[in-house]
Order: structure tokens, then sequence, then C-alpha cells
């Protein structure tokens, strides 16, 4: 193992390459996906009874089928429909999509979790809907859903892996590349868990320094 640890040690910046990649696809898909999830709870909630069915379909089909699926679908029945991507760009997309799912149920029950009360007191004081939701729903169901939402973008830290069967150069298929042509599966697996195991825990103490930021406006 140690003679493979040294020869591994030549491929660090295909390793780091690919861990940037990772980093890269898996920040633009949180973004994307947690902007896309904010707007499906808004008209979720708001929205008219057609609206809020379709939504409703919408997320339950993302739910219960598997993200290998999706993936698929979009990569390479896209251009069936003309719609072409290159492979990061479907990568997030993809992962975006799939996660808007959880962000918009996230989102819309910490939406629900904001005191009735609190909705009154602000339309008695004539605040308008959207000043209502800005000014008073929205901070509140922030600090409601942080330890969700940290939750929800550990894993899709981890949903990074399955872009690999689509060519996407992330760390998964560039450890996978380097372990066929070495044959150090073993090695290479072990580099990959060391890498996942920095990020989740660099993701983890992040997430812990968020919820006490927050915790001081937390709605008892």
């Amino acid at each position: 193992m140690a003679l493979h640890m040294g020869i591994l040690s030549q491929y660090w910046p295909n390793i780091l390459s690919g861990f940037l990649v990772t980093m890269g696809t898996w920040a633009g898909a949180v973004a994307l996906g947690m902007a896309l999830g904010f707007v499906i709870a808004v008209l979720q909630l708001f929205g008219g009874r057609w609206l809020r069915a379709v939504l409703r379909v919408y997320i339950e089909v993302l739910r219960t089928t598997p993200f290998l699926i999706q993936l698929f679908v979009l990569y390479y029945g896209g251009p069936s429909v003309g719609l072409e991507l290159s492979p990061i760009a479907a990568g997030i997309v993809a992962l975006a999509v799939y996660g808007s799912a959880y962000f918009a149920e996230s989102f819309r029950s910490g939406f629900m979790s904001v005191p009735r009360g609190h909705v009154e007191a602000a339309e008695c004081l004539g605040l308008s809907r959207l000043a209502t939701v800005w000014r008073v729903q929205l901070p509140q169901m922030l600090v409601i859903i942080t330890p969700a939402l940290v939750n929800l973008i550990i894993i899709l830290s981890k949903e990074t892996a399955v872009l690999s069967v689509v060519t996407v150069p992330e760390l998964t298929a560039v450890l996978t590349q380097i372990g066929t042509e070495q044959f150090s599966y073993v090695e290479t697996t072990l580099v990959l868990c060391i890498c996942y195991l920095l990020l989740i825990g660099a993701t983890e103490r992040l997430g812990r320094w968020a919820e006490m930021r927050v915790s001081r406006y937390m709605v008892r």
C-alpha cells in the first residue's frame, strides 16, 4: 500500500482538479436548487389550486425516483428535445432540480411553522402580503429550518459522486480512473473517503456555526 500511495502522489494535481470540480458542481447545484426550491415553496403557499397541484406532482416525482435516473433522463434524453448540455452543466442542473424538491418542502414547512399570531400582528400593522413574508415570515422561517438545510446540503455533496457516470471529471471519476490505471483500488477509495470526510466535516462545522448564530433569534 505504501508503494501505491507513493505512486499516487504524482496524481495529486489531477485529484485536486477533481476535487475543485466536485466543489464547483456542488456549490452551483446548492445555490440553484435553493433558489428554485424557495420559489416553488412560495408558489405552493400563495399560488392557485391548479398551480399547487402541478407543483405537488413535480415534488413527488423527484422525491420518488432515483437521482441517477433523473440524471440519465436529462443528459441522454435532453438532446431528443433540443436540450444539449455539457456533462458538468447537466450535472449541476440535474442535482439542482433534484435538490429543489427537498428544499421546497423544507421552505414550505418552515413558512407554516411561523406562528399565525405573528402574521396576524403584521396584518394589523398594515403590512402588505409581500412585506409580511419578507419582514416577518422569512427571517423566522430561515431560523427554524437551518438544521434541515444543512442536512440537505450535506446530502447533495455526497450525490456529486453519481455525476461520474456521465463523465463529469469530479473526484470520484478521477480517482476511479487512477485506480484502474494503477491497480490501486483500495488506496484510491481511501483517498476518496478522506476527501469526502473532510468536505462533509467542514460543512457540518459551518452548519453548527450558522445554527449558533441564528439561535438567538429562535422563536419561542
